[in-house]
């Protein structure tokens, strides 16, 4: 078996000794784990809190983390939980405080440009750049957008998104799924 084959497990390994590492201090460590975590962490808070506040969102769920990280054990999936389970939560704050929830001031029509015949079900997500992506799936309920995000765009299993949620796993499951046709429609019914 050629070595590209296993290139995704030994990241995924590396990630975990990082994770370890930077629960022991070591700041390079910490570097890596961000440098990975961060991008999908910010795509997700990008959802809940529109482009303008997600940074900052982050900054708060990353001061978190490493204030309380002597709390967390477990492995780098684990990690990725539990960040983005408290990135949800200064989120939910955020929104809370400033009691609303962004809007994409961006048409639809400008960010897509599917062909009629295209499976979109199944392409959705993989023919569109990621900010529009983004930006469409903002537009969705949050329910809906939440459980696309953690499940397709983040990649966590239905059970991991459901304790991020506080939810079951079929009701992440099938919001998503409820979700993901809604964005079909969007990106089908554009001129």
């Amino acid at each position: 078996m050629p070595s590209g084959d296993n290139a995704p497990v030994a990241a995924e390994e590396g990630l975990d000794h990082a994770v370890e590492a930077m629960q022991a201090g070591d700041e390079a460590a910490f570097r890596l784990v961000y440098r990975h975590v961060q991008p999908p962490l910010l795509r997700y808070l990008t959802v809940l809190v529109g482009p303008t506040d997600a940074e900052d969102v982050a900054s708060e769920a990353w001061t978190q983390a490493f204030r309380d990280l002597d709390r967390f054990s477990g492995d780098a999936d684990g990690f990725r939980g539990w960040i983005t389970t408290i990135g949800r939560n200064r989120a939910l704050d955020h929104l809370r405080h400033h009691r609303r929830r962004p809007v994409s001031e961006e048409p639809v029509d400008e960010l897509v440009d599917l062909p009629d015949d295209a499976d979109v079900e199944a392409d959705t997500l993989g023919r569109v750049n990621s900010e529009a992506v983004v930006r469409l799936i903002s537009a969705l309920p949050r329910d809906q957008a939440e459980a696309i995000m953690l499940r397709t765009v983040l990649g966590f299993d239905a059970p991991t998104a459901a304790r991020i949620l506080g939810k079951r796993p079929g009701a992440v499951r099938a919001a998503a799924h409820r979700g993901l046709k809604q964005l079909a429609k969007k990106i089908v019914d554009e001129p």
